[in-house]
């Protein structure tokens, strides 16, 4: 069984930041559930592209709000405590945070905890035997 805390994942390093945001890494490719799991704080203001080309994603809000925008249709979708997204076919996307908004996020393939957005928005996929223990 795997028991993790808010204090643990701070002081483990597996909290990490960018601009508009903080990824909380909870379950991560060394634990071998076959997915990794997030809390994820987007900042008021923030406006990010991203594009999880590797990497399918489900997240849930539950605090805060926000919207989602598919940028190959255009079409949004608001945000707010209780809503669900999927990127089930590696959605190119902006995500904005209209005030401070709590997400909890599923990557599969699973990320290693320490990855940033590429200049595409993307995260790179990290074999196996790169993973730090």
């Amino acid at each position: 069984m795997i028991v993790r805390t808010l204090e643990e994942i701070q002081a483990s390093g597996n909290e990490v930041k960018s601009d508009g945001w903080t990824s909380r890494r909870y379950l991560l490719k060394k634990d071998k559930m076959g997915f990794s799991f997030h809390e994820t704080i987007i900042e008021e203001g923030a406006k990010l592209e991203m594009h999880y080309k590797n990497h399918f994603e489900a997240v849930y809000c539950v605090k805060g709000e926000g919207k989602i925008t598919a940028l190959a249709s255009g079409e949004s979708w608001d945000i707010k405590p209780g809503t669900m997204y999927a990127l089930n076919e590696n959605d190119k996307h902006i995500l904005e945070g209209i005030s401070e908004m709590t997400v909890m996020c599923v990557f599969n393939p699973p990320v290693t905890g320490q990855e940033k957005h590429n200049p595409d928005g993307s995260y790179s996929i990290v074999e196996e035997d790169e993973v730090l223990n």
